[in-house]
């Protein structure tokens, strides 16, 4: 197959274009390395004929997006990102390394052997000769690793229209795609009672932490695991010190499931408990916010798996389509209405950990199924 053979030609130049930018600093408030990842894409794209945008944020990298016009009539968006969780000075500490079938080194796996796999992936298809879309974006956003987010009003901006989403995430470390994904909301309580002294006069004090703790348990009860609702106590605080009544407390609380009216029906009954009269006289104070949509497994995402499926075992491998309760900005796409497939960079895994990885192994056969599911979508 001349696709799988172009693409083992350019092994060897992928891995040094990934030692380079694993060797990159680029956390997501680095704006100097995210902005020197965004140069390289910008390089790269510019030699395949794309339009290129990028919108400068304050304390964020650049999102970039580039788009390549064809001459066929689907429109196809590849989605990754440019930041990583990993402090300044990682990169340095642990330049990319091989051992055995893995290569190791921060932002491998999540995602920057992705973002090379949709540019060898394109490249591939140029080569080709192929341009049978209509449109052909990507679109890097610099702000992925974050809860406080700029790059959503761009990222449902880009989808309008569009007649797939292909997401750069890698692979699970078995090999599957990700077909659905949970939705999550987080929720911050905030606790109000009142000061003492724990010792000569505690009966006055209305201690907040023990308040919130017991409604937090009430919480944590509502999880229900058949139907996938998880509930998670992330994080908690309070007081200020051991001999006195602690007044605040607070805590924020992750709460996830696959579909939208479960997160609602949760939200819903966390607020109750706190809304709650109670003899212990503490004042709560909620906010919510949704981090990720969920990304339902709809007629639209089965027909993409259909295509990646029959693609693989044309590459002589098999592949699964599977549930995940990570969030991931897939599921804005699919909030949009648009069929989206996700984990369709190498085989990686042990993100956001010393021993993050990707398969040496598996950058070819999966760079290859994703320029053959661009050529499934725009010639089904």
């Amino acid at each position: 197959m001349a696709l799988l053979e172009y693409l083992r030609s350019q092994l060897d130049q992928y891995l040094e274009d990934l030692a380079l930018l694993v060797a990159i600093d680029s956390g997501t408030y680095q704006k100097d390395g995210c902005n020197r990842v965004n140069d390289w894409l910008e390089q790269r794209l510019a030699a395949l004929g794309f339009f290129i945008e990028r919108f400068p944020q304050q304390d964020t990298g650049d999102h970039l997006l580039a788009r390549l016009g064809g001459r066929g009539s689907a429109k196809i968006i590849l989605l990754g990102h440019s930041d990583t969780v990993y402090p300044r000075g990682t990169a340095a500490r642990r330049p990319l390394k091989q051992a055995g079938d893995r290569l190791l080194g921060p932002g491998t796996c999540d995602m920057k052997a992705g973002l090379l796999a949709g540019i060898y992936a394109m490249e591939a298809l140029n080569a080709l000769g192929f341009d049978d879309f209509r449109m052909l974006t990507l679109l890097c956003v610099a702000d992925e690793e974050v809860d406080e987010r700029n790059s959503i009003p761009l990222i449902r901006d880009a989808m309008a229209g569009a007649d797939a989403v292909l997401t750069l995430e890698a692979a699970r470390d078995n090999g599957d795609i990700v077909t659905a994904r949970k939705g999550n909301v987080v929720v911050r309580v905030e606790a109000q009672g009142r000061s003492a002294h724990a010792g000569v006069e505690p009966e006055k004090g209305r201690n907040a932490i023990s308040g919130l703790l017991r409604r937090l348990l009430q919480a944590e009860a509502l999880a229900h695991p058949v139907s996938g609702v998880t509930i998670n106590i992330g994080m908690i605080g309070g007081g200020t010190m051991p001999n006195v009544v602690p007044e605040h407390a607070s805590a924020s609380i992750d709460i996830r499931a696959f579909e939208q009216d479960e997160l609602d029906r949760t939200v819903a009954e966390i607020a109750g408990i706190f809304a709650r009269p109670a003899i212990d006289d503490i004042r709560f104070t909620l906010k919510h916010r949704l981090a990720s949509p969920p990304m339902p497994r709809t007629a639209g995402v089965a027909r993409l798996e259909a295509l990646a499926i029959r693609a693989a075992a044309d590459l002589g491998f098999e592949l699964r389509g599977v549930s995940t309760g990570g969030a991931a900005d897939s599921a804005f796409a699919a909030q949009a209405g648009v069929p989206v497939l996700d984990g369709l960079g190498p085989i990686g895994g042990l993100d956001h950990g010393p021993d993050e990885y990707i398969l040496k192994s598996s950058i070819v056969p999966r760079t290859a199924l994703l320029a053959e599911l661009i050529k499934g979508i725009c010639n089904p």
